[in-house]
């Protein structure tokens, strides 16, 4: 049995997962013309299949175990089906054919539509599975097509050169070539020594602005975003790239590299490339998946320039080329990173610079285009797959210069607007670091003028007009307005403002006698009630500055709390009063602190509390080491009151607080 490639191996455990999808379909749609032959591009194409045993391959297992299996040409039952369609239909049945979903145990990696809309619409659709092809084999593919589809036209089959090498031929060469990792002499243990050492330690996963959290299962739908930059910042990245030693490749690796550290991701900054995987002549002309990938590890620390990223970049970049043999497959294998069905392992963001022949296919007496735009539309709409998070591709515009790509990004962690917002981005900072490579990272400028003045003006401009009383009086004035009206609710029992006021000044009088006074610190360790409402109201009465002691924390953090807060007193319960030692505590429901509640005035203290003036006292989660305190002023809670009033409260009438 012939075993698949290390490359063919993945994708076929990735399938296995998942389950059949057009994840990893390689659709092409071309309009042709009226003169074009049916019965010859029918023909041509299985001329080309019978040719390329990799397009009439299937991947049976035995025993969980995958395998090659070539389909003798004679056994092949493939036909092109000319579909006839009604216009208005026609892009959506494109869409279908080109997500196909192959089932790679028993259908061999290519299908072909060729649909009819009336006399002036022809499309034919060809996908093939990636399991089976790669960008370089395009080429290839449609140059053998049109050799073809020209003999078959005039009446003969093709008369060509027989391939050197098959794809199967290349499997069991690739693992001759690598040779035996007990061998520590070997190609493929020297290349693991390689990358063990170069990728130690790497970032289990870019962290991105993203506008959602990841799910547990990625969809791969993907967001298409287009990428243009000018022929003047193209010549810039060259000469920069000739000045430096480097490639027009590593500038721009370099400076993608710089905008995702500025964007969050950190200064160690992993990005996938590819390699073409055609390492002897015998491949050029073979199609096939031979296409590898390599993790590029920027290191971004130290607050670089531009041109010290690059020879980091190009240091880096030479040697992973170096190195290249490598399975990556066999490399996610060897470092063993949590696996997840959510993201790429090793590297979320995937870089490519296109740079092999532009695939081209001549139909003798045929013209070949694009689709309609409708078609184009909806066929992109229906195959963006999302590979990676980000999976940005660009190719050099021959003749007037520039650059021109596209940006893939996974729709399940950005909207198509963020997309186009990084793409905007990515242009900008290359357009800034190549006119001054000795830009510091932290001194490129992400964002445009316009988004700048949001941050800064528009989203911060925050300013607002605050009262100048104290909570307490808030409150009271509250009281005042709608005494009868329910304040809060508690266990199914409503109290009014007015109750509420009454028992809050009982309880601030018994605080005062008891030395509190202005920004005193009072614990309250009560269960969520109405009890606790009153606490909190009678503490800012007293002028004192609450600090909540939930008594479900742990000892240790509520001890460190007391301890560091120095209350004058806390309040609490029969129930939660052990939560507290070493404390002076205040047991609310103690007969004797009840009777002494009853006999005190219920009515207005007459305490002025300054809105400058400490409000409460909140404590940080500790996750960094101790709990820390920030102390909170009135003035600020009534400002925070005044915006939740007019943006979240408007118009909702009268509000409850219900416990």
């Amino acid at each position: 049995m012939i075993p698949l490639s290390f490359a063919q191996r993945r994708l076929w455990f990735v399938t296995q997962s998942e389950g059949p999808s057009a994840t990893y379909n390689m659709p092409v749609v071309l309009r042709l013309s009226d003169e074009m032959d049916r019965d010859a591009l029918g023909l041509a194409l299985r001329d080309v299949i019978e040719r390329h045993e990799v397009l009439r391959t299937i991947f049976p297992d035995v025993a969980g175990e995958p395998h090659q299996h070539v389909v003798p040409f004679g056994e092949l039952a493939w036909e092109l089906p000319v579909v006839e369609v009604a216009p208005a239909d026609l892009p959506s049945v494109v869409a279908e054919a080109a997500g196909h979903a192959f089932d790679l145990a028993s259908e061999v990696p290519i299908r072909a539509w060729l649909f009819e809309a009336g006399a002036d619409e022809r499309v034919l659709v060809v996908v093939v599975h990636h399991i089976a092809s790669d960008g370089w084999s395009m080429g290839p593919l449609a140059r053998d097509v049109s050799v073809a589809y020209a003999a078959r036209c005039g009446g003969s089959a093709p008369q060509w050169e027989p391939l050197p090498v098959q794809y199967a031929d290349y499997t069991l060469w690739q693992r001759e070539l690598l040779g035996d990792e007990d061998d520590p002499g070997s190609l493929i243990s020297t290349q693991l020594a390689y990358w063990r050492e170069a990728l130690a330690s790497l970032p289990e996963e870019l962290e991105l602005p993203f506008d959602r959290p990841r799910p547990a299962v990625a969809s791969h739908r993907g967001h298409t975003v287009p990428i243009e930059v000018s022929a003047e910042v193209h010549a810039r990245v060259v000469e920069l790239a000739r000045a430096e030693g480097a490639t027009t490749f590593m500038v721009l690796q370099a400076a993608l590299a710089v905008l995702l550290s500025r964007l969050g991701a950190g200064a160690d900054v992993p990005i996938g490339t590819t390699v073409a995987g055609r390492t002897d002549v015998a491949l050029d002309d073979l199609v096939g998946f031979f296409v590898n990938n390599l993790v590029l590890r920027t290191d971004l620390s130290g607050d670089p320039t531009f041109t010290e990223v690059l020879s980091r970049a190009r240091q880096t970049g030479w040697t992973a080329f170096a190195h290249q043999e490598l399975p990556f497959e066999r490399l996610v294998e060897e470092l063993a990173p949590t696996r997840s069905m959510a993201r790429h392992p090793l590297f979320q963001v995937m870089f490519k610079v296109q740079n092999h022949a532009e695939a081209v296919l001549e139909l003798p007496g045929t013209r070949v285009g694009g689709p309609s735009a409708a078609v184009s539309a909806d066929v992109a709409a229906g195959t963006s797959a999302a590979k990676f998070d980000l999976d940005f591709t660009v190719v050099e515009v021959p003749g007037s210069g520039g650059l021109r790509g596209s940006l893939v990004a996974a729709a399940d962690l950005f909207d198509r607007r963020s997309a186009e917002t990084l793409v905007a981005r990515l242009v900008r900072v290359l357009d800034e670091v190549t006119g001054d490579p000795s830009t510091r990272l932290s001194g490129v400028k992400v964002q445009d003028e316009v988004e700048r003045g949001l941050l800064l003006g528009g989203w911060n401009d925050t300013a607002a007009e605050v009262a100048a009383e104290s909570l307490a009086e808030l409150f009271e004035a509250q009281v005042a307005r709608s005494p009868e009206a329910v304040a809060l609710v508690a266990g199914g029992v409503g109290l009014s403002y007015a109750e509420v006021d009454e028992r809050a000044n009982r309880l601030a009088r018994l605080l005062v006698a008891r030395g509190v006074r202005a920004e005193s610190v009072v614990g309250v360790c009560l269960e969520r009630g109405a009890d606790l409402i009153v606490a909190l109201v009678a503490v800012l009465k007293a002028g004192g500055a609450y600090v909540a002691l939930d008594p479900a924390y742990p000892g240790e953090r509520l001890e460190w709390m007391v301890r560091d807060a120095a209350p004058v007193v806390v309040l609490a319960s029969a129930e939660t009063a052990g939560a507290v030692p070493g404390a002076p505590v205040v047991v609310l429901d103690d007969p004797g602190v009840t009777a002494e509640l009853a006999d005190l005035p219920g009515g207005a203290l007459g305490v002025v509390v300054d809105g400058r003036n400490a409000a409460y006292v909140v404590y940080t989660s500790g996750s960094t080491g101790r709990p820390k305190g920030v102390v909170v002023s009135h003035r600020g809670v009534v400002s925070l009151c005044g915006w939740l009033g007019a943006h979240v409260l408007a118009g909702m009438g009268r509000v409850a607080l219900t416990t």
